[in-house]
Protein backbone atom coordinates (compact mmCIF):
# COMPACT_ATOMS: atom_id res chain seq x y z
CA UNK A 1 0.00 0.00 0.00
CA UNK A 2 1.54 3.30 -1.08
CA UNK A 3 1.98 6.16 1.37
CA UNK A 4 -0.05 9.29 0.41
CA UNK A 5 1.89 12.46 -0.30
CA UNK A 6 1.88 15.05 2.48
CA UNK A 7 0.84 18.57 1.53
CA UNK A 8 1.15 21.31 4.13
CA UNK A 9 -2.00 23.33 4.91
CA UNK A 10 -0.28 26.49 3.67
CA UNK A 11 0.56 24.89 0.33
CA UNK A 12 -2.94 23.45 -0.01
CA UNK A 13 -4.50 26.88 0.54
CA UNK A 14 -2.06 28.48 -1.89
CA UNK A 15 -2.96 25.91 -4.54
CA UNK A 16 -6.68 26.47 -4.02
CA UNK A 17 -6.23 30.24 -4.25
CA UNK A 18 -4.23 29.90 -7.48
CA UNK A 19 -6.90 27.61 -8.93
CA UNK A 20 -9.64 30.13 -8.15
CA UNK A 21 -7.66 33.10 -9.49
CA UNK A 22 -6.98 31.36 -12.79
CA UNK A 23 -10.67 30.57 -13.19
CA UNK A 24 -11.67 34.17 -12.51
CA UNK A 25 -8.98 35.50 -14.86
CA UNK A 26 -10.55 33.62 -17.77
CA UNK A 27 -13.70 35.74 -17.45
CA UNK A 28 -14.26 39.24 -18.77
CA UNK A 29 -13.62 42.14 -16.40
CA UNK A 30 -16.25 44.52 -15.08
CA UNK A 31 -16.14 47.82 -13.24
CA UNK A 32 -18.32 49.54 -10.65
CA UNK A 33 -18.08 53.33 -10.34
CA UNK A 34 -19.65 56.00 -8.18
CA UNK A 35 -21.10 58.98 -10.02
CA UNK A 36 -23.01 62.05 -8.86
CA UNK A 37 -26.44 60.40 -8.72
CA UNK A 38 -25.53 56.86 -7.77
CA UNK A 39 -23.46 53.84 -8.77
CA UNK A 40 -22.96 52.48 -12.29
CA UNK A 41 -22.06 48.88 -13.26
CA UNK A 42 -20.32 48.36 -16.62
CA UNK A 43 -19.04 45.16 -18.19
CA UNK A 44 -18.41 43.56 -21.55
CA UNK A 45 -21.05 40.88 -21.98
CA UNK A 46 -22.21 39.67 -25.40
CA UNK A 47 -25.03 37.61 -23.84
CA UNK A 48 -28.41 39.28 -23.44
CA UNK A 49 -29.69 36.58 -21.04
CA UNK A 50 -26.78 35.70 -18.73
CA UNK A 51 -26.38 38.87 -16.70
CA UNK A 52 -23.33 39.91 -14.71
CA UNK A 53 -25.34 42.56 -12.81
CA UNK A 54 -28.57 42.10 -10.90
CA UNK A 55 -30.80 43.71 -8.34
CA UNK A 56 -30.75 42.18 -4.87
CA UNK A 57 -33.07 44.56 -3.00
CA UNK A 58 -34.36 48.14 -3.00
CA UNK A 59 -31.01 49.94 -2.98
CA UNK A 60 -28.63 47.02 -3.42
CA UNK A 61 -27.00 45.73 -6.60
CA UNK A 62 -24.85 42.68 -7.30
CA UNK A 63 -22.00 42.23 -9.77
CA UNK A 64 -19.90 39.14 -10.40
CA UNK A 65 -17.03 37.85 -12.52
CA UNK A 66 -16.11 34.22 -12.99
CA UNK A 67 -18.19 31.07 -13.42
CA UNK A 68 -21.81 31.95 -14.18
CA UNK A 69 -23.44 28.94 -12.51
CA UNK A 70 -21.53 29.57 -9.28
CA UNK A 71 -22.24 33.27 -8.94
CA UNK A 72 -25.85 32.76 -10.03
CA UNK A 73 -26.33 30.41 -7.07
CA UNK A 74 -24.86 33.09 -4.81
CA UNK A 75 -27.13 35.76 -6.31
CA UNK A 76 -30.23 33.66 -5.70
CA UNK A 77 -29.15 33.00 -2.13
CA UNK A 78 -28.63 36.74 -1.60
CA UNK A 79 -32.12 37.55 -2.89
CA UNK A 80 -33.65 34.98 -0.54
CA UNK A 81 -31.68 36.35 2.41
CA UNK A 82 -32.74 39.92 1.62
CA UNK A 83 -36.41 39.05 1.11
CA UNK A 84 -36.58 37.03 4.33
CA UNK A 85 -34.82 39.67 6.41
CA UNK A 86 -36.92 42.51 4.97
CA UNK A 87 -40.14 40.58 5.58
CA UNK A 88 -39.20 39.43 9.09
CA UNK A 89 -37.84 42.76 10.33
CA UNK A 90 -37.90 45.89 8.19
CA UNK A 91 -36.85 46.80 4.66
CA UNK A 92 -34.26 49.20 6.07
CA UNK A 93 -32.59 46.29 7.88
CA UNK A 94 -31.45 44.85 4.54
CA UNK A 95 -28.01 46.39 3.92
CA UNK A 96 -25.07 45.79 1.62
CA UNK A 97 -22.85 45.27 4.65
CA UNK A 98 -25.08 42.50 5.99
CA UNK A 99 -25.31 40.86 2.59
CA UNK A 100 -21.52 41.07 2.11
CA UNK A 101 -21.04 39.34 5.48
CA UNK A 102 -23.33 36.50 4.39
CA UNK A 103 -21.46 36.09 1.11
CA UNK A 104 -18.12 36.23 2.93
CA UNK A 105 -19.15 33.40 5.25
CA UNK A 106 -20.33 31.27 2.33
CA UNK A 107 -17.24 31.85 0.18
CA UNK A 108 -14.90 31.41 3.14
CA UNK A 109 -16.49 28.10 4.14
CA UNK A 110 -16.27 26.75 0.59
CA UNK A 111 -12.69 27.96 0.14
CA UNK A 112 -11.44 26.31 3.34
CA UNK A 113 -13.30 23.04 2.79
CA UNK A 114 -11.17 20.23 1.39
CA UNK A 115 -14.28 18.36 0.31
CA UNK A 116 -15.09 20.67 -2.63
CA UNK A 117 -13.29 22.98 -5.00
CA UNK A 118 -13.25 26.75 -4.29
CA UNK A 119 -15.69 28.95 -6.15
CA UNK A 120 -14.16 30.65 -9.18
CA UNK A 121 -15.96 33.94 -8.58
CA UNK A 122 -15.32 37.49 -7.43
CA UNK A 123 -18.28 39.56 -6.26
CA UNK A 124 -19.17 43.21 -5.77
CA UNK A 125 -22.09 44.22 -3.55
CA UNK A 126 -23.10 47.90 -3.76
CA UNK A 127 -25.71 50.00 -1.98
CA UNK A 128 -26.71 53.51 -3.01
CA UNK A 129 -27.32 55.98 -0.19
CA UNK A 130 -29.36 59.16 0.11
CA UNK A 131 -26.15 61.07 -0.60
CA UNK A 132 -22.83 60.08 -2.23
CA UNK A 133 -21.30 59.84 1.24
CA UNK A 134 -23.79 57.08 2.05
CA UNK A 135 -22.84 54.87 -0.90
CA UNK A 136 -21.28 51.51 -0.03
CA UNK A 137 -19.24 49.21 -2.29
CA UNK A 138 -17.81 45.90 -1.08
CA UNK A 139 -15.57 43.57 -3.09
CA UNK A 140 -15.49 39.89 -2.14
CA UNK A 141 -12.66 37.77 -3.57
CA UNK A 142 -12.85 33.98 -3.87
CA UNK A 143 -11.55 33.36 -0.32
CA UNK A 144 -14.40 35.20 1.42
CA UNK A 145 -12.50 38.28 2.56
CA UNK A 146 -14.28 41.66 2.37
CA UNK A 147 -12.70 44.79 0.89
CA UNK A 148 -14.44 48.13 1.44
CA UNK A 149 -14.00 50.07 -1.80
CA UNK A 150 -14.50 53.77 -2.57
CA UNK A 151 -14.94 55.53 -5.90
CA UNK A 152 -14.25 52.66 -8.27
CA UNK A 153 -13.52 48.95 -8.30
CA UNK A 154 -12.71 46.39 -11.00
CA UNK A 155 -12.95 42.60 -10.84
CA UNK A 156 -12.22 39.85 -13.34
CA UNK A 157 -9.39 38.95 -15.66
CA UNK A 158 -7.58 42.27 -16.07
CA UNK A 159 -8.72 43.87 -12.82
CA UNK A 160 -5.35 45.13 -11.57
CA UNK A 161 -4.54 47.14 -14.69
CA UNK A 162 -8.09 48.46 -14.98
CA UNK A 163 -8.15 49.49 -11.31
CA UNK A 164 -4.91 51.44 -11.76
CA UNK A 165 -6.37 53.23 -14.79
CA UNK A 166 -9.55 54.12 -12.91
CA UNK A 167 -7.73 55.29 -9.77
CA UNK A 168 -5.86 57.87 -11.82
CA UNK A 169 -8.93 59.23 -13.62
CA UNK A 170 -12.04 58.74 -11.52
CA UNK A 171 -13.25 61.76 -9.58
CA UNK A 172 -16.17 62.62 -7.36
CA UNK A 173 -19.23 64.21 -8.90
CA UNK A 174 -18.90 62.73 -12.39
CA UNK A 175 -22.03 62.63 -14.51
CA UNK A 176 -23.40 59.26 -15.59
CA UNK A 177 -22.17 59.82 -19.16
CA UNK A 178 -18.66 60.70 -17.95
CA UNK A 179 -18.48 57.70 -15.61
CA UNK A 180 -19.77 55.39 -18.33
CA UNK A 181 -17.24 56.63 -20.87
CA UNK A 182 -14.41 56.25 -18.36
CA UNK A 183 -15.51 52.70 -17.58
CA UNK A 184 -15.59 51.73 -21.25
CA UNK A 185 -12.16 53.26 -21.82
CA UNK A 186 -10.76 51.26 -18.89
CA UNK A 187 -12.31 48.01 -20.13
CA UNK A 188 -10.99 48.66 -23.65
CA UNK A 189 -7.35 48.54 -22.56
CA UNK A 190 -5.60 45.24 -23.20
CA UNK A 191 -2.83 43.82 -21.03
CA UNK A 192 -0.20 44.96 -23.56
CA UNK A 193 -1.38 48.58 -23.30
CA UNK A 194 -3.20 48.74 -26.62
CA UNK A 195 -6.85 49.74 -26.91
CA UNK A 196 -9.74 48.10 -28.70
CA UNK A 197 -13.27 49.20 -29.43
CA UNK A 198 -16.17 47.70 -27.48
CA UNK A 199 -19.46 48.31 -29.33
CA UNK A 200 -22.51 49.31 -27.32
CA UNK A 201 -24.31 46.05 -28.12
CA UNK A 202 -21.55 44.11 -26.29
CA UNK A 203 -21.90 46.18 -23.12
CA UNK A 204 -24.02 45.37 -20.10
CA UNK A 205 -24.79 48.50 -18.08
CA UNK A 206 -26.92 49.02 -14.99
CA UNK A 207 -27.23 51.73 -12.35
CA UNK A 208 -28.38 52.28 -8.80
CA UNK A 209 -29.96 55.72 -9.26
CA UNK A 210 -30.63 57.57 -6.02
CA UNK A 211 -32.85 60.11 -7.85
CA UNK A 212 -35.47 57.54 -8.84
CA UNK A 213 -38.74 58.16 -6.98
CA UNK A 214 -39.35 54.41 -6.60
CA UNK A 215 -38.02 52.41 -3.66
CA UNK A 216 -36.20 50.18 -6.13
CA UNK A 217 -33.21 52.12 -7.43
CA UNK A 218 -31.77 49.49 -9.79
CA UNK A 219 -32.34 49.78 -13.53
CA UNK A 220 -30.67 48.53 -16.68
CA UNK A 221 -29.48 50.82 -19.46
CA UNK A 222 -29.31 49.68 -23.05
CA UNK A 223 -30.34 50.37 -26.61
CA UNK A 224 -30.77 53.96 -27.70
CA UNK A 225 -30.30 55.34 -24.19
CA UNK A 226 -26.90 53.66 -23.84
CA UNK A 227 -25.80 54.88 -27.27
CA UNK A 228 -26.77 58.46 -26.38
CA UNK A 229 -24.84 58.32 -23.12
CA UNK A 230 -21.74 56.97 -24.82
CA UNK A 231 -21.88 59.71 -27.45
CA UNK A 232 -22.43 62.45 -24.88
CA UNK A 233 -19.74 61.29 -22.47
CA UNK A 234 -17.62 64.29 -23.32
CA UNK A 235 -13.88 64.71 -22.80
CA UNK A 236 -13.70 62.76 -19.55
CA UNK A 237 -10.05 61.83 -19.97
CA UNK A 238 -8.73 63.92 -22.83
CA UNK A 239 -7.14 66.43 -20.48
CA UNK A 240 -5.44 63.60 -18.60
CA UNK A 241 -4.30 61.56 -21.61
CA UNK A 242 -1.00 63.42 -21.75
CA UNK A 243 -0.14 62.01 -18.29
CA UNK A 244 0.09 58.51 -19.84
CA UNK A 245 3.16 59.60 -21.77
CA UNK A 246 4.97 61.14 -18.81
Amino acid sequence: MSTPFYVSPQQAMADRAEYARKGIARGRSLVVLQYADGIVFVGENPSRALHKFSEIYDRIGFAAAGKYNEYENLRIGGVRYADLRGYTYDRDDVTARGLANVYAQTLGTIFSSAAEKPYEVELVVAEVGETPEGDQIYRLPHDGSIVDEHGSVAVGGNAEQISSYLDQRHRDGMSLAEALKLAVQALSRDTNGSEREIPAERLEVAVLDRTRPQKRKFKRIGGAQLSRLLQSGGPSTEAESSSDDD
